[in-house]
């Protein structure tokens, strides 16, 4: 959920035009303090999977260090471009989309203030990519664009499209669960209040009605359904538990909670 208290927070439906802009403004208006408050978290050139701190360098749910070697990688929902960096050190050649422009703003400053080859760039909604069929031998996200996007069905469908057969796609959401439960990382985020199968998006929206932010709950079974009709198969479900000597709180994210209940999950697919 969203760690702004501007406007009223509602449950209500949310279409993709409306879900899409409300994303793009509100990420736009919200990657300064994005940037400096999870920044040295996110690391310049880092590849976290979540709050709980999994890193790909561990994880390798992208594959073995020397399938990445050459790889045309896309990260969808790249923000400052974190993953692809670590990426491209890693001798892949990714391309990092996000619908904030100024996400991808920080994207530069930290390739300028490391000296480093910039990571390409490209801004699009990640349900209508602008790339060829078959264009990428991999793609990722790390908590980007999935629970933003109202109809990921057809995301699915994008991803698949610009993939070629038997390439991954991995990426990471809030746990289903977690919808459930409030998003506070105290003993109050321990008691369902809210079912799980209750699909409609979270909003957060103005005076007039207008949206300002969106997010869009799936159940697990929701998501395993959306991977297998758009022709993925899903290869692992990923859990992360929390580790020992991680104090470090974000948002609803907390040792409290991480302890009890899963915080994120990992979906690794294959396309067919």
């Amino acid at each position: 959920m969203s760690e702004d208290d501007d406007g009223e927070a509602v449950r209500r439906q949310a279409a993709p035009a409306e879900s899409s802009r409300a994303s793009r403004h509100w990420w736009d208006r919200n990657a300064d303090e994005y940037q400096d408050e999870h920044g040295a978290f996110l690391g310049d050139a880092r590849f976290t999977w979540c709050p709980e701190g999994l890193d790909e360098a561990d994880a390798r749910l992208l594959g073995s260090p020397d399938s990445l070697r050459g790889a045309k990688v896309l990260e969808i929902g790249a923000g400052a471009a974190q993953c692809s960096r670590w990426l491209a050190a890693q001798g892949a050649a990714p391309v990092a989309l996000d619908i904030s422009y100024r996400q991808l703003q920080h994207s530069r400053r930290i390739d300028l203030e490391r000296g480093a080859e910039p990571v390409a760039v490209v801004q699009a909604d990640a349900a209508v990519l602008p790339f060829a069929d078959g264009a990428f031998d991999l793609a990722c996200s790390a908590y980007g664009a999935v629970p933003f996007s109202a109809d990921t069905a057809a995301l699915m469908r994008e991803v698949r499209r610009v993939l070629r057969p038997g390439a991954r796609w991995v990426f990471s959401v809030t746990h289903p669960i977690r919808w459930a439960f409030p998003d506070e990382p105290g003993a109050e985020g321990l008691t369902a209040t809210s079912s799980y199968f209750d699909r409609t998006p979270y909003v957060e929206q103005d005076e007039q009605g207008r949206a300002t932010y969106v997010e869009h709950h799936r159940t697990v079974g929701d998501r395993v359904r959306e991977l297998t009709a758009a022709g993925f198969r899903l290869l692992d479900l990923v859990e992360p538990e929390w580790p020992d000597g991680h104090e470090q709180e974000w948002g609803g994210w907390s040792p409290l909670r991480g302890r009890l209940i899963p915080g994120t999950a990992i979906f690794v697919a294959e396309r067919d």
